[in-house]
Formats: C-alpha cells, structure tokens, sequence
C-alpha cells in the first residue's frame, strides 16, 4: 500500500506540471498576442526606435544559444542513427534523458518563451510584421510546452533541426543588425531550409505514426494530428513568404528600382 500512494502521489505531481506548464504556455501566449495588437497601436503615433545594439546582442546571443544547442543536441541524434539506426532515432525517449541531451532539451522548451522577444523589436521599430512571424511563435511555444512533457517519439529530430535553422537564423539577423551586407542568396537559403524542416517534420510524423502502430513508438494520435497540421501549415506559409519575398514580379521590380 504505501509503495503505491507513492506512485499515486508521483503520478499526480506528474500530471499537475503538465497542466501547469499547458496553462502558461496559453498565458503567455495570450501576453503575447495583446503585445503585439497593444503594442502596433501605440507606435502608430510614435516615432520609431533604431534599438540596433540591443538588436545585435538578442540576436548573437540567441545565435550562440542555438549553435550549442544544435551542436549537443545533432551529437547524440548522429550517434544514435548510426549506431543503432534511424527508427530508434526517431521513436528513441533517451533523448529526453541523456545527461547532456536531457539539458538541451529543457532548455529548447523555454527558449520558446524568450525567443517571443523577437517581435518586440519588430514593433518598437516599426517593421512590418507578417502573420507567418506571430502565428509561429505562438503555435511552436504552445506544441512545445504541451508535447514535452509526454516524451513523445520524434522531439530529438525536432529539436535539433529547429536548433540548426535558428543558428543560421540568428546568426544572419546578427549581422544584419550590426550593419554588415549579406548576400541576399544567404537569406533565400535560410528560408529554403526552413522549408526543408517543414516537410522533414511531416515526414518523421509519418514515420511515428507507422511505428507507433507496431507498438515500437511512444506517442499519442492527437499529438500526431496537431504536430503535422503544424507542420503542413509552416510548410504553405514558408512556401508562400519565399514566393513573395523572393520569386514575385513586384519583388523583382522593386530590386531593380533600388
């Protein structure tokens, strides 16, 4: 009997974080998006701040954060695919508690947090702010915070390629931002693999869900439904931005004009 209040006892303290974390993810998901609506409001009457310093040290500091990440995080997914394979890659939850994987991980899951800082800048600055920025930010820190604590099959493969992009990503905003000319390939490329993450994210999906009917790959359907119609929607959104940002005829023109 004792032996079992003390699983009943972890179980509910399991199952309470998760429902903490879940309610905070919704909180400030909701702080966010009154930001972001509040904030546009009150820069309308406003004269826009230039914030490039700051800008510098936000955007190297989370460049760094993610090519360590990326780095801890593509050494173990590496040693596992090769050492025994890509299915134990995708349906293995040692990631979830490797010594060193294990902080990687935690860490990835409240960076979702911070990393909403990007579009403060956006605002306070007076850019513009596309539907694809907001829309992102908000559905990756909900996915995150509301999968980790499942331990699903598939989150090494996520987390590393979302750490690997945003170690470009960054990297380039930071040089942007400290006023350095960067190809405009450099940029097409960024978005070109961010893409690729998109459609590499439906594909491990798949490979969960097909897995997971074998009994081989813990998860759950709804978890599997809600992670792919993300990722199908980045997918058209980042589809859409490279067309726009780069492929249309408005956009040519105006490159020609400058």
């Amino acid at each position: 009997m004792p032996i079992l209040k003390i699983q009943n006892k972890n179980q509910m303290r399991t199952i309470q974080n998760k429902v903490g974390c879940r309610k905070k993810s919704f909180l400030y998901s909701a702080l966010y998006a009154a930001f972001i609506f509040g904030g546009r409001h009150l820069m309308k009457q406003r004269a826009k701040f230039e914030l490039r310093k700051p800008l510098v040290l936000w955007s190297l500091s989370l460049a760094l954060f993610s090519i360590i990440g990326a780095v801890r995080t593509g050494a173990y997914m590496v040693y596992i695919l090769t050492t025994s394979g890509l299915k134990q890659s995708v349906c293995d939850q040692g990631f979830y508690n490797g010594p060193i994987s294990k902080f990687w991980a935690y860490a990835f899951v409240l960076s979702k947090a911070p990393e909403l800082g990007d579009t403060i800048f956006i605002i306070l600055r007076k850019q513009k702010l596309i539907f694809l920025h907001w829309y992102h930010h908000i559905t990756v820190l909900l996915y995150s915070w509301y999968s980790y604590k499942d331990m699903v099959a598939g989150g090494g493969w996520f987390m590393t390629m979302n750490y690997g992009v945003h170690a470009v990503m960054y990297s380039y905003y930071a040089l942007r931002a400290a006023g350095f000319r960067v190809s405009r390939k450099f940029a097409m490329f960024i978005t070109m693999t961010q893409i690729t993450q998109m459609l590499l994210g439906c594909v491990v999906n798949y490979l969960v869900y097909e897995w997971m009917q074998q009994g081989q790959c813990p998860s759950h359907m709804h978890n599997i439904v809600w992670s792919s119609l993300m990722y199908l929607s980045y997918f058209v959104l980042f589809c859409q931005f490279f067309y726009e940002a780069y492929l249309s005829s408005s956009t040519r023109k105006a490159l020609k004009a400058d």
